[in-house]
């Protein structure tokens, strides 16, 4: 069961910093993390975090596939956490 959480808490700690990250690069014009990256890392349990990035670095906000995907896909992660884990 910690490894669960491990893996939980490092892939949405991942989602948040690749969507700052992002935000910088596109800020600066410089070379960006693609989208696929952005939804792997979401799908692979990180949807927590790159939901909360993407709000906290108002970032692929107007985007309607991350705006509607990405919490939707954050709920279901965090169900089958709570599932898993209680």
């Amino acid at each position: 069961m910690i490894i669960v959480v491990a893996a939980f808490l490092v892939m949405n700690i991942v989602g948040l910093f690749i969507m700052g990250e992002d935000k910088k690069r596109a800020k600066k014009h410089e070379y960006r993390i693609s989208e696929q990256t952005l939804w792997l890392v979401a799908l692979f349990g990180g949807a927590v975090g790159a939901t909360a990035g993407m709000q906290l670095y108002r970032h692929k906000t107007k985007h309607l596939s991350f705006k509607i995907g990405f919490p939707f896909l954050a709920g279901i992660e965090l169900v089958l956490f709570f599932t898993w884990v209680i």
